[in-house]
Parts: structure tokens; C-alpha cells; sequence
């Protein structure tokens, strides 16, 4: 008989035995924490990971021994218990130990039916998952009139030998086939996609097989105490009452349901001792837990209790009223919610319960759910929205040009991009769901239809549903959850603020995107893209007249005429911040990115300034570039058409003089000079900079301060950081253009073959994705070291998209950086970042093991 304190490898389950999770995995402990609360569970055996280890190397249990532990015709299960429940393993079997002998002893106690289908199943069980035999003859035994017989009889034909009859030969073949399964290549490779380590082992739980069959009040099911959607507090799950042969199986409510019979009104008894075993575990295992359990003759026992498996939305409201009722402490409640799963929580969801006909996949560049008729220009997308029809934008690939139709969509499908691609990028900065890179549909612009892999077509104006979330598009309308942005998540993210120790911004080019910003309380605007401020359609008219002058006059007065536009903007800005720190950006992208492309544009553009359609091609042709990206852009334009910064320049400082008469206080604006690569770029606009601001001085009679920075986009400025330092007050990173540049990789292109690259690790991760701390990162702590020995007091910061990556999040505090600025939506999410980082090591220690 086996006694507590036998061999390690075979434990016995007591209150005193040595189990723990690295060694017997999480389900044996789970189990021996049940068995410490006196919750009653069937007699269980923990196998160790090193046993289970030797049995798929060769090694032949001493089975006679581990069945002794329960009694004389022993009836068990075996289930896997790793170390993490989400790492998988191979599947529970049951009955083990059924046999002819045991099957003649259950049909007089429980009925011949309900022992056949036990006996049936083992037998199918058996086949399938241990011997490996095609399911087929099993399943056709399942439905023969004698089962039995007919299982038996397949099993004989199939492996040219009788079903094993002896219980320990059962469980051998049971243990070295769930241990090679683990141990198997694919097997492997899958839970280490899923975070395992390499050498992760094992554990089996050996247990008592209680089937829930008696002539009393029998049956089996499973119970949670929360909805597994919204965390709310309800009674969920099954319970199927069973009885002899004969008596129908009946499927029943747990608590008491209008809808039908109910375990409450028809076995209050162990209904009301279910709910106190839920209660307790809450307490004491400081978890919402799941319970497997069955009734054998009015008997309770509890086979398994797993934590529910939820929504992040769950998971938050969990978390919070575990803490709040004294079970953990706020800061454990942060530590269980992973950062990255807020962003279910910021957008409306597809629901995960809902049927889905996925039509195409592609990269999932920002998250969320929207349903809408298919647009397939922008044009068609502000149409659609001026009548109030949602529609959902599909371009082969986004532009600047495209903004406004992406304002004006509910969800954005790319056949082409990453990322970090512009439908990507400006996605996520409005909060948009939107999916890139989905290159296996056919876009028609001509026809307007999209063609899937399948070989279905959709037209404009039929309705689908984008899944930014998982990158799937849906055909037609799918049932949505909306944000949850509740006192749950409103206090999980004032507990965030209370113990993190760098600074999170947010990314925001328009009013819109700043009341967002405030909205998840970023500690003010790290970037403000001001081009896109410029895409409204009577300011891209003056932009365009802009660019197509012929002289400086010419140029000014239509700068004169975007003065205002701009100033306007900033106050709003500077208003809704309240004395946050707003830095802005001024003027990036290559002029030519105000222009249009295609012959239709060209047209429109030719008649609304009144040229020929031919000067208008020629002058637009004349600003194109073999590499835009690397040309005439930022700082460069700065310098070589100073009167477009100092537009900017005075804009902004008028908004500042009139923002801090409005708000009492005194605004100080950052400004940011873009792209720069050399300390002679800083002082030339530096230069200009100041005179405008003492023109807006003397014109004003007020004073202000504005504080000069330097976005570090290219490799040369993070090199020459120290020198560059003199002129700045803050260097802030912009990692985007940093690692296309570092890399020579086109960040727009380079999904199409970035998946090729890290499974084949040349990459570790998408480098648009995840900070490349190797290169990219080597040049970050270049640039700050050198900024800091010229500058004690610079202000250093990361503004690209990286922003918001939990990672980059650790490699800049670590770094001894102030801040980092993402897109709005990812503020919550970095802030909880933030925090885990505060709270290392990551993870609370389990005080049971």
C-alpha cells in the first residue's frame, strides 16, 4: 500500500506532503490546498516532473505500487499537471482500471447502460489516445447494440490482441503515452510559443474516479461564482443529474431559474455546501476558482478547481474586489492583470461568445471591434459617414491623403504595411480597428470589390465586421461589448499611479486626440504631429496653395492664412491639457505628401487653383523624391523654407500668450525640431525661433518661456547627442525613424516578409513591434548618455511607437528615462506597465508552496 513519505516520484495527496508547483506542477498543488481546507476530494497520487521525464525516456513505472493507493480494483483517472495551466498538455483519461470483471460488478450497481457507457468510453479512450488507433471502428462500436462487445472486438482486430485487462498494464501504457506526448517536438514547440521555457516538465495527478452514478441523488458538473465575460458576481455553470439505468439524464440550472429546474430548489443541501466551497477557496486561495465536481448517492466531491478562465474585463474587476475586500493587497491586484489586455477594456469588442465567418486575416495593428459597409476610398468613407452609414475603409495601402476617410471610418482593412505603417499607426492614434498586411484578399478599385482567399467576393456597401484585436474580418454584422471603462478599471489605474516612477504620455495631433489623452489622464502630450492638423479640408486648400507658390510673397500669404487655423488649434490644445506639458512637433513629411497621386486628384486640385492640368502634374512631379522618407522633410524643410517654422512658431506662442491669459497660469510649450542630424541644424532654427518669439513678445506686452528639444530620429543625432544637447532642453527619441534608419528597413514594407525573418530568427521580434534593444537601444543609451554629460538636467524621452510597449517601457526607466509617449489609447497600458516595473520582481510569491 502506498503511504505518505513512499518514493518522490509517487506522492500521496495529504495536508503534509511534499508537493509543489515546480516539481508536481499547479494541479497537484492546487489539489493538496483543497485537501488543507477539508473541501472533500477523491483519494489522488501526484507524480513528479522528473518521473514523468524518465517514463517518456524508457524508464517503466512501478505501476502495481502507485494503483495500491487505491484498494483492491482500483478505478482512477490520470490528468496532466503543468507548471502553468496555459502551457497545455495532453489530455485527461479516465476509467483506467475498467475492465470485464469491474464492468460485470457496475452493471449490478449502477445498471448495465450507464456501466456500458463507461466501459465504452475507457475502451474508445484507450484506442485513440494511448494506442493511437484510427477513431472510426470505435466510434461505429459506440452505436452497435451491444457496445461493449463491439468496442472489444474493434480494439482485438485493430491491435491483432485483447484489450489490455490488467489495471497496471492500463496505467502504463496510460503514463508512457500522456509523458511522450509532452515530451513530443510539436508538443514542445507549442507551449513554448505559449511562454514555457524549453525544459518545462510535467507532472500527472493520479486520482479516484467518482463518475457522479448512484440510486441517490447523482450527477456531475461545474460551478463558478462570476460571469467569465464581465466578472459579475453570478452563480454560472451546469450541473446533469444522473440515476440508474434508465432514468433520463436531466441537464439543470445550479441557482434557482425561472427558465427551469434548478440544484438549488432540488438539493439545497449541496447546492448551498458547492457555494461555501466557492466562498473558501475565494479567501483562501485569493482567486476566483472553478470547481469540477460530482454527487454519488448525495455525496459531494471535488475533483478539480481551476482559476475561471476570463476577460480582461473580468480579470480587472476581479483583481480589484479580490483586493478591496482585504483577499490581496492593490498592489498584487496590479501584478494579476497583464498590461497589453487593458486594450480589450479602451474599445468596443467583438464578443467572444459570437459565431464567426472569418473572410481574411492579416496583422492585428490595433485592437477593437467595428461593423460597417465596405468603402474603398476615402471619399466614399466621408459620403458614408455624412449620412451616418458606418463604413469600414479597404485600401491596398493608406497615405496622408487618406485621413480624413480614415476619421471618417469605423474599422480599416490594408491589403499591404506593418505595424508601424501609416493605416497602422494613425489607427491606433484615433482608436480605429484596424488590420495591415492582410495580403491574401484581391482589391479591386475599379469594380470596388475585395476577393478572399476562398474565392468569396464582397462588393462595396456589403457589411463586415473588422476584429482588430485578433486581425480577422467577419462577414456581416457581429454582436459588439462595449468599453468598460468602470470604477474597477478607474481604480486599478489609480493604484498604477500611486507606485509607478516614470512619467506616460500621450501621442496627440488634434483637440480630438488630446481629449483622449485626458480622458486615460496622460501626464500630458509627449507629441503633437502638427501636419495633421493640416488635412481639413478648406486647410489642405491653403496647403496646397502653399506649396504651389511661386514666390516667397506668394508663400507667406498663404501661410498668413493657415496662422490662425494652427493657433486656434493650440489653444485648445494647451486648454484641455490644464497646465500638463503639451510638446509639438513642427512641420515632418515631405510636401508632396499634400498632394494628390492619382489622375482624379489631379484633376480636382488643377480646377480648385485655377492651373492647367498639366502645370499642376509637372509641379507635383517636380517634388517627388526616389526616397521621400530620406529627402527634403523635417528640419531639412525648416532650413531651407524657414517661413513654414516660423508660421508654426508664432502660432504657437500667440496660443500660449492667449491660453495662459484664459487659464490664469502661465503655459511653457515645448517645441520640437524634427529629424535633425546636426548641431548646425539647431542653431539655424534655434535662430529664427527666438526672433519670433521676441516679435510675439513686443506685440503682445506678454511674457513667456518655451522650452527647445530635438526629436532623435536618426543615427547621427544619437551619435552626436552631446553636441546637439547644448541647444536642447529635452531629447526625445522618435524610435520609428530610428530603427527604419538603424536597420535600413522600410517600415511600411517590411511586414511583407518580417514574419519569414523571425521565425527564422535573423530577428527575435518585429523590430517596429519591440524595441531592438541590441542596436536600436544601443543608440538610445548612447544619445542620453552623451545628451547628459553636456546637459545634467536634459529631459530624455521616447515618443515613437515603441512608446507603449511594455519591454521599451523597461528598457527607458531602466535607462533613466523621464518619460515615454504613445498613442492614446495605449496610455492605460503603459501605465500599468509602468507600475508592474515599480513592483518588481513580477510576480507574488506563492506563499503555499
Amino acid at each position: 500500500m502506498l503511504n505518505p513519505g513512499d518514493l518522490k516520484d509517487f506522492t500521496l495527496i495529504t495536508p503534509t506532503a511534499d508537493v509543489r508547483t515546480d516539481t508536481h506542477g499547479g494541479r497537484a498543488k492546487c489539489l493538496q490546498r483543497l485537501v488543507r481546507l477539508d473541501i472533500p476530494i477523491p483519494r489522488t497520487v501526484a507524480i513528479s516532473f522528473g518521473a514523468v521525464h524518465k517514463i517518456a525516456e524508457g524508464a517503466r513505472p512501478d505501476t502495481p505500487r502507485l494503483l495500491s493507493a487505491f484498494g483492491r480494483t482500483p478505478l482512477v483517472s490520470v490528468r496532466p499537471s503543468s507548471a502553468d495551466p496555459d502551457w497545455g498538455g495532453p489530455g485527461a483519461v479516465l476509467n483506467i482500471g475498467m475492465n470485464n470483471e469491474r464492468y460485470a460488478e457496475l452493471c449490478k450497481t449502477i445498471g448495465r447502460e450507464a456501466a456500458s457507457a463507461q466501459y465504452v468510453k475507457f475502451i474508445q479512450a484507450y484506442a485513440i489516445e494511448v494506442a493511437r488507433l484510427d477513431p472510426e471502428p470505435f466510434e461505429e462500436a459506440a452505436e452497435d447494440d451491444d457496445p461493449v462487445r463491439a468496442a472489444l472486438a474493434a480494439f482485438e482486430i485493430e491491435m491483432d490482441e485483447p484489450f489490455p485487462q490488467d489495471p497496471a498494464e492500463q496505467m502504463q501504457e496510460v503514463l508512457r503515452s500522456m509523458a511522450r506526448a509532452w515530451e513530443g517536438v510539436s508538443a514542445r514547440l507549442l507551449r513554448q510559443a505559449r511562454g514555457a521555457p524549453v525544459d518545462a516538465g510535467l507532472g500527472l495527478v493520479v486520482q479516484d474516479m467518482a463518475p457522479g452514478l448512484g440510486t441517490g441523488e447523482s450527477g456531475s458538473g461545474v460551478i463558478r461564482m462570476i460571469d467569465k465575460v464581465t466578472g459579475d458576481r453570478q452563480i454560472t455553470g451546469r450541473y446533469k443529474r444522473k440515476g440508474r439505468s434508465g432514468r433520463k439524464r436531466q441537464e439543470m440550472f445550479l441557482a434557482a431559474d425561472p427558465r427551469g429546474a434548478s440544484m438549488e430548489e432540488e438539493a439545497p443541501e449541496l447546492f448551498a455546501q458547492l457555494t461555501r466551497i466557492l466562498d473558501t477557496c475565494r479567501t483562501n486561495l485569493r482567486e476566483e476558482m472553478e470547481i469540477k465536481f460530482t454527487v454519488s448517492h448525495g455525496e459531494l466531491r471535488v475533483l478539480d478547481a481551476v482559476k475561471v478562465v476570463r476577460s480582461a474585463r473580468a480579470d480587472v474587476k476581479v483583481a480589484v474586489a479580490l483586493a478591496e475586500d482585504g483577499i490581496i493587497s492593490p498592489e498584487q491586484a496590479l501584478l494579476r492583470v497583464e498590461p497589453m489586455s487593458l486594450t480589450e477594456l479602451l474599445h468596443t469588442q467583438v464578443d467572444p461568445e459570437a459565431k464567426r465567418d472569418v473572410i481574411l486575416k492579416g496583422i492585428a495593428a490595433s485592437p477593437g471591434g467595428a461593423t460597417g459597409r465596405l468603402v474603398f476610398s476615402s471619399r466614399a468613407a466621408q459620403t458614408s459617414a455624412s449620412h451616418e452609414l458606418p463604413c469600414i475603409l479597404v485600401r491596398r495601402e493608406t497615405t496622408p491623403e487618406d485621413i480624413r476617410g480614415m476619421h471618417a471610418a469605423q474599422g480599416i482593412i490594408t491589403e499591404r504595411g506593418g505595424m508601424t505603417s501609416h493605416a497602422a499607426v494613425i489607427a491606433r492614434g484615433l482608436g480605429l480597428p484596424c488590420i495591415v498586411g492582410a495580403s491574401r484578399m484581391r482589391i479591386s478599385r475599379r469594380e470596388k470589390t475585395v476577393t478572399t482567399a476562398d474565392g468569396r467576393v464582397f462588393h462595396e456597401g456589403d457589411i463586415v465586421t473588422v476584429d482588430g484585436t485578433t486581425g480577422e474580418a467577419l462577414a456581416g454584422a457581429v454582436p459588439m461589448l462595449e468599453p468598460a471603462l468602470d470604477r474597477p478599471f478607474r481604480t486599478l489605474m489609480r493604484w498604477a499611479d500611486e507606485v509607478r516612477d516614470i512619467g506616460i504620455r500621450a501621442n496627440a495631433d488634434t483637440p480630438d486626440d488630446a481629449r483622449m489623452a485626458e480622458t486615460f489622464e496622460a501626464d500630458g502630450i509627449g507629441l503633437c504631429r502638427t501636419e495633421h492638423m493640416f488635412f481639413e479640408p478648406a486647410r489642405l486648400t491653403v496647403m496646397r496653395e502653399m506649396i504651389f507658390a511661386d514666390s516667397e510673397v506668394d508663400r507667406q500669404a498663404a501661410l498668413d492664412r493657415l496662422l490662425p487655423m494652427q493657433r486656434e488649434d493650440f489653444v485648445e490644445l494647451f486648454r484641455i491639457m490644464a497646465g500638463q506639458p503639451v510638446c509639438i512637433r513642427l512641420f515632418d513629411p515631405p510636401l508632396h505628401e499634400f498632394l494628390p497621386s492619382d489622375r482624379e486628384g489631379l484633376m480636382a486640385l488643377a480646377e480648385s487653383l485655377d492651373l492647367p492640368l498639366s502645370d499642376v502634374t509637372r509641379r507635383v512631379d517636380a517634388l517627388s523624391e526616389f526616397n521621400p522618407m530620406l529627402g527634403m522633410r523635417g528640419v531639412r524643410l525648416g532650413v531651407t523654407m524657414p517661413e513654414i517654422y516660423d508660421m508654426q512658431v508664432r502660432a504657437i506662442f500667440e496660443a500660449t500668450v492667449e491660453a495662459s491669459r484664459q487659464a490664469g497660469a502661465a503655459v511653457v510649450p515645448e517645441v520640437m525640431i524634427p529629424l535633425v542630424s546636426a548641431k548646425r541644424e539647431v542653431e539655424l532654427v534655434k535662430a529664427r525661433i527666438d526672433s519670433v518669439a521676441a516679435s510675439v513678445r513686443v506685440e503682445t506686452g506678454q511674457g513667456f518661456d518655451y522650452r527647445l528639444g530635438v526629436m532623435v530620429e536618426t543615427p547621427r543625432a544619437a551619435l552626436r547627442a552631446g553636441e546637439i544637447a547644448g541647444y536642447a532642453a529635452f531629447l526625445s527619441f522618435g524610435t520609428n525613424d530610428l530603427t527604419q534608419m538603424t536597420y535600413g528597413l522600410s517600415r511600411d514594407d517590411a511586414g511583407r516578409f518580417m514574419g519569414t525573418y523571425v521565425s527564422n530568427g535573423v530577428f527575435h521580434e518585429d523590430p517596429f513591434h519591440s524595441l531592438d534593444r541590441d542596436g536600436v537601444g544601443e543608440l538610445l543609451l548612447i544619445g542620453a548618455e552623451r545628451g547628459r554629460e553636456t546637459r545634467r538636467d536634459v529631459v530624455l524621452s521616447v515618443c515613437g511607437e515603441h512608446g507603449g510597449d511594455p519591454d521599451t517601457i523597461g528598457f527607458c526607466r531602466d535607462a533613466g528615462f523621464d518619460y515615454v509617449s504613445c498613442s492614446p489609447f495605449r496610455v492605460p497600458v503603459a501605465r500599468l506597465a509602468a507600475a508592474h516595473l515599480a513592483l518588481q520582481p513580477p510576480g507574488v510569491p506563492d506563499s503555499e508552496d
